[in-house]
């Protein structure tokens, strides 16, 4: 609930440091009084209110402190604020919709850095911890913690309206936030710390966020068409990794690899929605980052598309991320390649393109997860061992570690 709440808060209040600082302070009281009193009948609500209140207190206790102004004045402002605060919002949801959206543009202000506004963008809306952006980051947590600050002190300084922007600036800043309902579905299915395989719910806000935006520039599509093209291309790409959600756990929470899935489970209207999509798409130019999303979508497609595992066309997929590998020049999208070429050519071709990744990657536990099963399937099971203990001791999902556990064992 916390990026509803914080939106519906920041949107009361115009005060993002306001907003937060009030949900903490009812996420901290609810942690505190409902192992003891029960859980309400509406924990939202609860929450909301919890926050609201505190919100209002802490306004009267700032007009107090403003000892400049007069008494009538202060009094009548904070009576003001304290009624809107108290007030049945009568909140429906394309009212919090829009709210979220507002939120989302004032964490992607052009002020602060794309890597920031992400950051931040993932924490307030969607409340991804500190410590699975770090991951995301591939940064420390503390390095984390002072990157979100410094993006929190900047707005404020900068005195970024919580508005949408307007139709001639709205195009220049809808990248940004695709970028970051990107990282919001990486971060879904990028396992972080605990039992869970994937935070399904989190992929999925993502993709909502990105219908929503798509929603929003329809008026400007003929004006801008380019914005319009590039969240096509992510919502494709997005639907065909989520359809897979439902077969990548198994009956008793345990991480199901691609090649071991029931593809009778995959979401099929998913799958045609995206295909649809990215038929459309099909002869319209896409460059930069969009073309870097159109040959991940084309990745993804050929997984969806193929029958079984046995089907799948690896040297197409082996080309695709070669050539996304030369756009990008990052690791994660070499260490891909490597599983497909060791799919397409055998083990040992795999394992030479693995070379050097740990350099590039040195907190990663798939570097060596991936080594250990080519050197397992090149039948070298004792450099097989070391490498899964090297990926077990890196490794702190849970069904993930559990995972390498079976794969050591056997």
């Amino acid at each position: 609930e916390w990026g509803r709440l914080l939106a519906l808060l920041v949107g009361r209040f115009r005060r993002l440091d306001l907003a937060e600082d009030a949900l903490a302070d009812a996420f901290e009281a609810a942690a505190r009084t409902w192992p003891r009193d029960g859980i309400p009948a509406n924990p939202a609500a609860w929450l909301l209110t919890a926050a609201r209140r505190r919100a209002v207190d802490r306004i009267r206790a700032e007009a107090v402190a403003a000892r400049k102004e007069p008494l009538l004045v202060v009094d009548a402002r904070t009576q003001q604020e304290a009624a809107r605060a108290m007030a049945d919002p009568g909140d429906s949801p394309a009212a919090l919709c829009d709210d979220r959206l507002r939120l989302a543009f004032l964490c992607a202000h052009p002020s602060l850095a794309p890597e920031a506004a992400a950051a931040l963008t993932l924490r307030l809306v969607l409340g991804v911890s500190n410590a699975d952006l770090a991951r995301l980051f591939l940064v420390s947590e503390p390095t984390m913690a002072a990157r979100l600050t410094r993006a929190r002190k900047k707005l404020a300084v900068t005195g970024a309206p919580f508005t949408l922007p307007g139709p001639d600036r709205l195009p220049e800043r809808v990248e940004v936030i695709a970028r970051v309902a990107y990282l919001a579905f990486t971060a879904g299915y990028s396992p972080g710390s605990g039992p869970d395989v994937v935070r399904v719910q989190l992929a999925g806000e993502a993709i909502r966020l990105t219908r929503l935006l798509r929603t929003l520039l329809q008026g400007y599509a003929a004006q801008s068409p380019s914005p319009a093209t590039l969240l096509d291309t992510l919502l494709a790409l997005m639907l065909l990794q989520h359809s897979r959600r439902d077969a990548r756990v198994g009956r008793e929470g345990g991480l199901v690899v691609l090649p071991d899935q029931d593809r009778s489970r995959w979401h099929h209207d998913e799958i045609a929605e995206a295909l649809a999509l990215l038929d459309r798409l099909g002869g319209q130019p896409v460059q930069g980052w969009g073309a870097e999303l159109g040959l991940q979508a084309a990745i993804a497609a050929c997984h969806a598309t193929a029958p079984t595992a046995a089907n799948t066309d690896w040297g197409r997929i082996a080309a695709l991320y070669e050539q996304l590998e030369d756009r990008t020049g990052s690791p994660i999208v070499r260490l891909n390649r490597a599983v497909a070429v060791a799919e397409a050519d055998g083990p040992d071709a795999g394992l030479v393109v693995l070379v050097g990744l740990d350099e590039l990657l040195p907190r990663s536990h798939r570097v060596p997860a991936v080594r250990a099963e080519l050197l397992a399937r090149a039948g070298r099971a004792g450099e097989a061992r070391a490498a899964y203990e090297r990926a077990i001791a890196l490794c702190d999902n849970d069904a993930e570690r559990a995972h390498l556990l079976r794969k050591l064992a056997g």
